[in-house]
């Protein structure tokens, strides 16, 4: 069941959300603005835009890209607030490690590491400077249970971006800033199912048959199904808002009960 926003939770506030045109970034963009934010977000083309939302065509995985919409939001916004990092994605081949070139490699840690730090050091310092902001990253279940078939290069720049996360809430935490981690499961968006493709081609079968694969490499999902974007979207806003004013350098699993350890 969705909730209804707050509209004045984040009232006042000014929102990035990298990433956020579609499935759980455009959940996430609509996350904050039904809570009063003025919001701006990035992606290479944009087509299907929200009413109230800051646009601007960026590639984020480049230099360039990140400089474009850093610049964009404080000229645009004054200041950001809040930063949401959802960009992220896999389009390597599946096949296993030896399928993975140099360039798969790179456009992987370009997409899932690199867009969200080089963002954190664009954007965090004017945080830092009024001594007050907050930054949610979101990496991966995938980050301690890849799929060795398809996943290993977007699993380790998930796990790179946990233990960045990490380790900047250690640094920036005294000085006003918190930052927190969210870790979801499966998500069910058009991602899932442009990756399902990349499994069925690499594979053969079915998309059913891809789809299938991937529940048994996870050993199944015990509540029966992948998240909705706007569960996952509520957990980052909750983090993001004063009511979790005392949690700092954690992050928040949201999987469905699919990673079985402690």
């Amino acid at each position: 069941m969705r909730m209804t926003a707050n509209p004045r939770e984040f009232a006042g506030k000014r929102v990035l959300v990298s990433g956020g045109t579609k499935g759980l970034g455009r959940a996430t963009v609509q996350r904050f603005l039904a809570g009063g934010a003025r919001v701006i977000t990035a992606a290479r083309r944009i087509k299907d835009r929200i009413e109230g939302v800051d646009y601007v065509e960026a590639d984020l995985t480049s230099a360039a890209g990140g400089e474009a919409l850093a610049e964009a939001a404080i000229e645009r916004l004054g200041a950001i607030d809040i930063l949401a990092h959802v960009v992220g994605g896999s389009s390597s081949p599946g096949g296993g490690f030896a399928a993975l070139t140099d360039e798969h490699w790179l456009a992987e840690l370009n997409l899932n590491l690199l867009a969200t730090v080089r963002l954190d050091r664009l954007l965090i310092p004017q945080m830092i400077e009024r001594g007050t902001g907050t930054v949610v990253h979101v990496t991966s279940i995938q980050s301690i249970l890849p799929l060795p078939d398809s996943t290993t290069g977007y699993a380790a720049a998930k796990a790179a971006l946990r233990t960045y996360s990490k380790s900047i809430s250690k640094e920036i935490g005294p000085k006003g800033v918190r930052v927190n981690s969210v870790s979801p499961g499966w998500i069910m968006t058009e991602a899932t199912s442009d990756f399902l493709e990349i499994l069925r081609k690499a594979n053969g079968g079915t998309i059913e048959d891809a789809r299938q694969s991937v529940l048994d490499a996870l050993g199944g999902i015990p509540i029966g199904r992948g998240a909705e974007p706007h569960e996952v979207a509520d957990l980052i806003a909750y983090l993001a808002s004063d009511r979790a004013a005392a949690i700092h350098g954690a992050e928040f699993v949201i999987d469905g009960g699919t990673v079985r350890t402690v």
